[in-house]
């Protein structure tokens, strides 16, 4: 009887601590912060785990796309704002909103030493293939991918490039056409084109919306090309829309093309995140991990990442893996921080820095000096002890690098927040 007492306490204590065990590590990982569920995503267009501070922007957007499934006639969208803001998790997202009405939707990166014809092809022919399988008429859908197919081959380009574009292959079958879109002036063709694309779109009572990133290194006559077509349709209320991203000086860059750019397109300027937006896009990730940061800790992270989403994502990221525990506090900002800022001084400004000629690094050092502000062409080469002039090719170079821009006349300022900063931290 006593050895079944005995088996009869070691089942019941058994039992107690298997019980028990599940709460233990309920109560463990509730009140440790682990690496393994960090949800910060500081990437390049990554999204974050929470848009916060765009809801201006979002629905802007929803707007355009239900005034051109009503028919009515509205603008392209143009979005702008410096590095790390948040532009290309934003043009995905339009993007997403666009495939969710069954638009179809392609996507390019713009690239200064490449022109827009082959890559938009290529984008408009992922979009047509979305709305190929709601179209009453193959016949339709074929006419327009030999006219897409013929786009794509033609163009006023050098021997080695024309060679290129006839061998492009983008798994279209049917024979190019002649006579539509292929007369090698790219505004002609262009315009051609998207006539065609709008009216495959209206057949199908959808959408197409073509997303441009790094808008600004789109060669200055394709951006002529590119507003012209988008002038055509704004006239013709063709259900067919741009939406680009570029830096701040993009809306600059349109206007010297095409006078009527101002008025072509609505334009969005996105900018740091206010507080509020700021701890937001920090706390709900962080409590759908059951983890929260004490007032403080939320007062230190603005402080360090000034409210622009790339630094937010950046220091929350190795806060995370460096905090022991929740709440997140003051103490464990600090002791994370050197490390976000190494990690940024290599990836985000380092990186960018390394890519400047030795004459362009002494550009943006003089820039440094003068302060963070657009400062003046001339301050910079008194800074130097230079004449505005020789200094042009390190300022053209620096632009096209997208490490600077032009914020007005006589006025240049870098494209990439706390670049100052990291200059002035750097030995001379």
């Amino acid at each position: 009887m006593e050895l079944v007492r005995c088996r009869a306490r070691a089942t019941r204590r058994r039992d107690f601590y298997a019980n028990l065990r599940p709460q233990l590590y309920r109560l463990i990982e509730s009140e440790t912060v682990d690496p393994v569920r960090n949800p910060y995503a500081p990437g390049a267009g990554q999204r974050p785990p929470e848009l916060a501070g765009r809801d201006r922007e979002l629905k802007q957007f929803e707007v355009v796309l239900e005034r051109v499934a009503r028919g009515r006639p509205e603008r392209s969208m143009i979005i702008t704002g410096l590095r790390g803001v948040g532009k290309t998790v934003l043009l995905n997202t339009f993007r997403s909103m666009a495939i969710q009405r069954l638009w179809g939707t392609g996507k390019i990166e713009a690239r200064p030493d490449q022109s827009i014809r082959r890559p938009v092809a290529s984008a408009l022919h992922m979009a047509v293939r979305e709305l190929a399988p709601r179209h009453r008429a193959p016949d339709r859908i074929e006419a327009f991918l030999g006219v897409l197919k013929a786009f794509a081959q033609a163009g006023e380009e050098d021997g080695r490039t024309k060679a290129r574009a006839h061998r492009w292959q983008p798994g279209i079958d049917v024979p190019a056409s002649r006579g539509r879109a292929d007369s090698g002036d790219l505004e002609i063709d262009l315009t051609e084109l998207f006539v065609d694309a709008a009216s495959v779109a209206t057949d199908v009572g959808a959408g197409i919306a073509l997303f441009v990133d790094e808008m600004q290194d789109v060669p200055a006559d394709d951006v002529s090309a590119l507003c012209a077509a988008c002038h055509e349709l704004s006239q013709n209320g063709g259900p067919l829309i741009v939406v680009g991203a570029g830096l701040p000086h993009l809306p600059a860059v349109l206007s010297a093309s095409k006078s009527y750019s101002e008025r072509l397109f609505r334009y969005a300027r996105i900018d740091r995140l206010d507080r509020e937006s700021a701890d937001l896009a920090l706390l709900a990730p962080a409590e759908r991990e059951d983890v929260t940061f004490t007032p403080e800790a939320l007062d230190a992270l603005y402080g360090a990442a000034d409210g622009y989403p790339y630094f937010v994502q950046a220091y929350a990221k190795v806060v995370w893996d460096v905090a022991p525990d929740t709440p997140i506090t003051a103490e464990d900002i600090r002791v994370a921080a050197p490390e976000a800022e190494s990690e940024l001084a290599v990836g985000f400004f380092g990186s960018r820095y390394e890519r400047a000629t030795p004459a362009e690094r002494d550009y943006m050092r003089a820039m440094a000096v003068l302060g963070d502000d657009p400062v003046p062409t001339a301050a910079v080469a008194s800074e130097l002890g230079r004449k505005p002039s020789s200094l042009s090719p390190a300022r053209d170079g620096l632009i096209k690098k997208g490490l600077i821009y032009s914020a007005e006349r006589g006025l240049v300022a870098f494209t990439v927040p706390h670049f100052g900063q990291f200059l002035r931290a750097q030995p001379a």
